[in-house]
């Protein structure tokens, strides 16, 4: 365990039992959450892969135009 986390433990057990529930179930819900955004990611190589293939054609294509002209 790293001494920030660990800190932040120390501090939460200073809190009532309600308030650590609270700083609970928000670590893991953020916790949850990451793994969630991790797998999303994983399993959607495929398509971020067309994707970019995609805007890299559209590039070539002239059919792009820079971000400075569309802001």
């Amino acid at each position: 365990m790293t001494k920030l986390l660990e800190k932040a433990f120390i501090k939460a057990s200073e809190l009532s039992q309600v308030e650590q529930d609270i700083v609970a179930r928000s670590l893991l819900d953020d916790l949850s959450a990451e793994e969630l955004w991790d797998a999303s990611f994983a399993n959607s190589q495929d398509e971020l892969a067309g994707l970019a293939d995609e805007a890299l054609t559209e590039h070539r294509n002239q059919r792009t135009r820079p971000l400075e002209e569309i802001l």
